[in-house]
């Protein structure tokens, strides 16, 4: 067993894990987090920081994430950093994970902070050739364990559902609608203009993205990702966002049946999952990308401006420009593999991001597109 130190300088002994993929690749290291086994698609996160929003996304639910910078919990955790309202993933994949936190606002070392949340996690690994096996074979299912062989671990991992197949959208979206109030201290609730009101289709929203929109003056409703057109309009927004979340596009027909209801009644703004599901009601269809794009740092240009972004992401699955409507441009493209990151309505106040403008953590360079939709959703007026 592998020695580790504990925040008073012990020496603690953790236990063997494994974390074994679908086709047959094993990685053998320490056991942290819970004792349990666990199963999920198995994904690589690129950000130096943010582990514990990384943790918290909804967009990661159903999957293992892997951080590749090697070592990770050094800043230890706290209760207002998560950006919902449970660890997501399905287990944690670190190279080394440190009991020796030091930041003035930790609370948690990580390791006690995933047993609390009841996710296990393997330390340890050599997390460079998971990437690198990752990027050559594409993402794959995954199962985490401490009890079982390789070979056990295996057989039970191939009984387990695909990923791409499960509405994980239905796993973390609010069963009813609330506003968000931002109990952080210190926190903003306006620039001491009157409030517009937004409301948010939560697919797997983000706290961040309710927190920014707060600090912009709105008034922000969460609603569940059944709720009709109909009745969200009888909230009479001055706005609605379509937020990010998890899993495949193309199991959301209930949600593409709403933006409709909702185009030309109200300004919109789709994040992520809500770029996509704007593509597709308006004729694009979607793809599950190789190893998708999770991390900090991806370059983003503006077709209008030809400006470059640095942007923050984590999404699976890309829309295809190709099939779009006539009314509908592509206004933003990824450099690096120029898959579709932004559309635009000609005529319609629409518009949509594949990334996160509000990161959380950074970077920051595109948070101006929340001015511009609530510049927007201010210009209009409440929907009639």
């Amino acid at each position: 067993m592998t020695q580790h130190l504990d925040l008073l300088g012990r020496e603690h002994p953790r236990p063997p894990a494994r974390l074994v993929l679908a086709d047959g690749r094993v990685f053998e290291g320490t056991a942290v987090g819970a004792d349990v086994r666990s199963t999920g698609e198995v994904v690589f996160n690129t950000s130096m920081t943010g582990y514990q929003e990384a943790l918290t996304d909804p967009s990661y639910r159903g999957q293992i994430l892997t951080m590749t910078y090697p070592i990770q919990g050094n800043y230890g955790t706290n209760a207002f950093t998560d950006e919902s309202r449970e660890v997501q993933v399905r287990g944690f994949v670190v190279r080394e994970l440190t009991d020796l936190p030091s930041h003035w606002q930790n609370e948690a070392t990580l390791d006690e902070y995933l047993k609390r949340a009841g996710v296990p996690g393997i330390a340890g690994i050599d997390t460079r050739s998971l990437t690198r096996h990752l990027r050559s074979q594409g993402v794959v299912m995954g199962t985490l364990t401490r009890d079982e062989t390789a070979a056990e671990a295996l057989a039970r991992l191939r009984g387990e559902p695909e990923y791409q197949g499960i509405d994980y959208v239905a796993q973390v979206s609010t069963v009813s609608s609330y506003d968000f109030e931002d109990d952080r201290q210190g926190a903003s609730n306006g620039r001491g203009e009157p409030p517009a009101h937004v409301v948010v289709v939560d697919l797997g929203v983000k706290r961040n993205i309710m927190r920014l929109l707060r600090e912009r003056g709105c008034e922000v409703t969460a609603v569940p990702h059944t709720m009709s057109a109909e009745d969200i309009l009888q909230l009479r927004p001055d706005g609605v966002l379509l937020s990010p979340g998890p899993g495949d596009p193309m199991l959301l027909d209930h949600v593409v049946t709403t933006a409709r209801g909702l185009i030309g009644k109200t300004p919109v703004m789709g994040i992520c999952l809500g770029h996509q599901v704007v593509g597709r009601l308006f004729g694009a269809s979607t793809y599950k990308l190789k190893f998708g794009h999770r991390g900090a740092n991806h370059p983003v240009r503006d077709e209008q401006t030809g400006k470059v972004y640095i942007t923050a992401q984590n999404h699976g699955f890309a829309v295809d420009g190709d099939r779009l409507d006539a009314g509908v441009e592509v206004s933003q493209v990824h450099l690096n593999d120029g898959t579709v990151e932004g559309l635009t309505h000609r005529s319609e106040p629409v518009f949509t991001i594949q990334y996160h403008s509000e990161a959380s953590p950074g970077p920051n360079d595109t948070e101006f597109l929340f001015d511009r939709f609530v510049a927007t959703v201010r210009s209009r007026g409440p929907a009639q």
